[in-house]
């Protein structure tokens, strides 16, 4: 799978859940959105749940968000996951 990773860290609101949607309208079923983040986007993962997307979020030992989304059904999110 492709991944778009998107370093929100040092964004202001609400250029992270700008950016996301834009590329959420265009992934296709092989690709996902990985986000890091300081704060989970949680805006974004309601949005992303309602428009049929699936999600997982964890947060590493240095309070950093790791998001995955991704329309894919069949793949392990958390495999995904960078930490």
């Amino acid at each position: 799978m492709l991944k778009h990773l998107l370093d929100a860290r040092e964004m202001a609101h609400p250029e992270p859940l700008q950016i996301s949607m834009t590329l959420l309208q265009t992934i296709s079923n092989e690709e996902y959105l990985y986000m890091l983040n300081y704060k989970k986007p949680i805006p974004l993962l309601e949005v992303a749940k309602e428009k049929g997307f699936r999600y997982f979020t964890q947060q590493d030992k240095e309070e950093l968000w790791h998001i995955i989304i991704t329309k894919n059904e069949l793949c392990t999110l958390e495999e995904l996951i960078d930490v």
